[in-house]
C-alpha cells in the first residue's frame, strides 16, 4: 500500500456551483495525462460518481463521516488508493454543510481535515465583482484549519470578468485562481429527481466528459492543481482494510457475469444475484467487496433486459435507482417475480433497499399514474408523489431479527425518495423492519420497512462498512443456502 497518495478536495460555496462539472474534467483531464486518478465522492450520492467513474475509468467511491467513524472512513480511502497517483475527491453540498446545524459531521470540511486534503473552492460568480472576493474570504475564516488553497470560478460572463473577480479575490485572500469556466459553456447535466441524470444513461455522456475535460484543460493550471494535490500531507491514510478490488466486477452494459466463484480447497462461494441496470444502479462498491471478503460470489443480472437470477443463486440485493421509469419493462419481467417469489418460499436471503424495496410490493404507479405489477412479495404498492418524500440521514434500530440485525441493534442509513408505500396498515406489525429517526434529538421516530424471514426490504440506504458483521451475517445466511 502506498504511504501516501497526492489528493485534492473539490468543494463548493453551496450546491449548484458545478462542482460536478469541475470534478468530472479536472478526472478526465488527469485521465488523458496518464495519470490514475482515483474518484471519490462525499456524502451518500450515487448520482454524482456515476461521472467521475466514466471520466477515471474506475469506480468512485463514497466518503462519509456520518455512517462510518473517522478510522473507518481513513481504511476506506486508503485501500481504494493503492494503485492509484492521484485522488481527486468532490464535496457535498457547500463545504461547511454537515449532518446538522451546529457541527462540522458529515461534511467536506471535516473530511478535507480528516484526509490532510487541500481545498479548491468552486464560486458561482454570474451576476457577482468584487463580492465574490467577500465570500471566499468569510470561507476561508471560517475554520482556518481548512486548508482552501485556490479558487475555481464558475459561469464567468467573460475571461475579463473571471480575472477581474480572481484579482479582488487574491488581493483579499492571497488564494490563486487555478481555473475558471465560461456561462455560455454547454456542459450542463441534465437534472430530474434525484439530482442529476447518471452517467450511464446518457448516450453521449462520453463526449460531455470529454467536453468537460477540454474546458479544464483549456482554462485551468492543471499543472499546479496537479502540485497543490502533491503538497497532501502523507501518512493519513495509513492503516486499512483487506483489498477487496478486483473482486467485484464493474457491473455496466448489461451487466452480466459471475465474479469470485469457488475458491480452490474450500467449499463454494454462494452466489449473491444483484440486479444492475439503469432502474437498479445505486450500490456502495464496499458493500459489494465486504459481501466478497466474507466469502460470497457476486453475480449481475439485469432486470431491464429480462434477466433473472442464476438458478443456484443463494440470495438477491436489488439495490435502488429509478425503477418508476422503467414501470413496463420491469413488469413484463414475469420470470424474474416468479423466481423471487421462489427464493422467498426457500426462505433465501433477498435484501431491497429503495428502488429494490418498491419492486418488491404489490404494484408501483408511476408519476404519470400508470400503475405496473410488482413483485408482489410486500403488501401494498410503491407510489410516486411528485414531491420530495424523504432526504437525510437515518439511525435505524431493528424492532425484529432481521437479514442484519438483532432486535434493538442499531445502525446508520440514508432516504433520498419521491415515493411512499402505501398500503392498509400505517401501524406497527410482525413485519415491520426498523424504527427511524433523524440526525436531531427532536426529530419524530418513525416506523419503516418490512421484514420476514430472511426477507429484508426498506427505503434505507445502509453502508456495509460501518459494522462489518452486517456483511458477515448476511453472507452467512446466504451459505446455509448453499
Amino acid at each position: 500500500m502506498k504511504s501516501e497518495i497526492p489528493r485534492i478536495v473539490i468543494a463548493g460555496v453551496s450546491s449548484n456551483v458545478g462542482k460536478t462539472t469541475v470534478t468530472a474534467g479536472l478526472i478526465a483531464a488527469l485521465h488523458q495525462r496518464g495519470l490514475i486518478v482515483q474518484p471519490f465522492k462525499c456524502g451518500p450520492d450515487y448520482v454524482d460518481p456515476s461521472y467521475h467513474e466514466r471520466a477515471a475509468g474506475r469506480p468512485c467511491r463514497n466518503l462519509d463521516t456520518w455512517m462510518l467513524s473517522d478510522r473507518q472512513l481513513l481504511d476506506s480511502f486508503a485501500r481504494a488508493c493503492q494503485d492509484a497517483d492521484v485522488a481527486v475527491i468532490e464535496g457535498v453540498m457547500g463545504l461547511y454543510d454537515g449532518s446538522d446545524w451546529h457541527e462540522e459531521r458529515g461534511s467536506t470540511a471535516q473530511i478535507a481535515k480528516l484526509l490532510n486534503a487541500p481545498v479548491l473552492l468552486v464560486l458561482d460568480i454570474s451576476g457577482s465583482a468584487r463580492s465574490a472576493a467577500a465570500v471566499a474570504l468569510g470561507y476561508q475564516k471560517f475554520d482556518p484549519a481548512v486548508a482552501i488553497q485556490g479558487v475555481v470560478l464558475n459561469f464567468a460572463g467573460s475571461e475579463r470578468h473571471a480575472q477581474g473577480c480572481a484579482e479582488a479575490i487574491e488581493h483579499a485572500t492571497g488564494l490563486p485562481m487555478l481555473g475558471w469556466l465560461p456561462r455560455e459553456l454547454q456542459l450542463r447535466i441534465p437534472e430530474r429527481h434525484l439530482g442529476l441524470v447518471p452517467g450511464g444513461e446518457q448516450v453521449d455522456s462520453d463526449a460531455l466528459i470529454a467536453g468537460m475535460a477540454g474546458a479544464v484543460s483549456a482554462r485551468f493550471d492543471v499543472a499546479r492543481v496537479v502540485k497543490v494535490a502533491r503538497g497532501a500531507a502523507a501518512g493519513a491514510e495509513r492503516g486499512g482494510v483487506g483489498d477487496a478490488r478486483g473482486a467485484v466486477a464493474d457491473g455496466r452494459g448489461a451487466a452480466r457475469g459471475a465474479v469470485s466463484g469457488a475458491v480452490s480447497g474450500h467449499a463454494p462461494r454462494p452466489i449473491i444475484a444483484v440486479a444492475r441496470d439503469e432502474a437498479f444502479c445505486f450500490y456502495y462498491p464496499e458493500n459489494l467487496e465486504l459481501l466478497v471478503e466474507e466469502g460470497a460470489a457476486v453475480q449481475f443480472f439485469s432486470p431491464l433486459r429480462g434477466e433473472r437470477p442464476v438458478a443456484d443463486a443463494a440470495g438477491v440485493y436489488l439495490g435502488g435507482g429509478y425503477p418508476e421509469l422503467h414501470g413496463a419493462a420491469l413488469a413484463s419481467n414475469t420470470g424474474l417475480w416468479s423466481a423471487l417469489k421462489d427464493l422467498h418460499a426457500a426462505d433465501a436471503p433477498i435484501y431491497a433497499e429503495c428502488g429494490g424495496f418498491m419492486v418488491l410490493t404489490e404494484a408501483l404507479t408511476d408519476s404519470e399514474g400508470h400503475r405496473w405489477p410488482m413483485a408482489g412479495l410486500l403488501p401494498g404498492f410503491a407510489r410516486m408523489s411528485g414531491k420530495l418524500a424523504a432526504l437525510g440521514y437515518r439511525h435505524a434500530t431493528a424492532l425484529r431479527p432481521n437479514l442484519l440485525a438483532e432486535p434493538g441493534d442499531s445502525l446508520r442509513g440514508h432516504e433520498f425518495r419521491y415515493s411512499s408505500w402505501i398500503r392498509d396498515a400505517d401501524t406497527i406489525d410482525d413485519t415491520t423492519a426498523w424504527q427511524v429517526r433523524g440526525t436531531r434529538v427532536d426529530t419524530p421516530v418513525d416506523i419503516v420497512g418490512y421484514a420476514r424471514g430472511n426477507l429484508l426490504a426498506s427505503y434505507l440506504h445502509v453502508h456495509f462498512g460501518q459494522r462489518r458483521e452486517l456483511a458477515t451475517r448476511f453472507v452467512g445466511r446466504l451459505k446455509r443456502m448453499v
